[in-house]
């Protein structure tokens, strides 16, 4: 996804959308590449992680399991 960097409040960078100006992300500034300012457009991508997920899950039910046999 396409985002500019519409503006910076204080500790939050607001993301604008390309594809739909409705759409608008806040962002803590830290996670802005290095040098990023107000007006530079961005790339974003987002993406499923089944394998992490997956784990995370088992490790929980793990321990749900541990809880309920105490």
């Amino acid at each position: 996804m396409r985002v500019t960097i519409d503006r910076i409040e204080g500790d939050l960078a607001v993301l604008i959308s390309c594809e739909d100006e409705r759409v608008r992300i806040h962002l803590p500034v830290p996670l802005l590449p290095a040098g990023s300012r107000e007006g530079d457009m961005l790339t974003m991508t987002i993406e499923r992680e089944p394998d992490v997920t997956f784990r995370a899950r088992e490790r929980v039910t793990g321990l749900i399991s541990q809880l309920k046999q105490q």
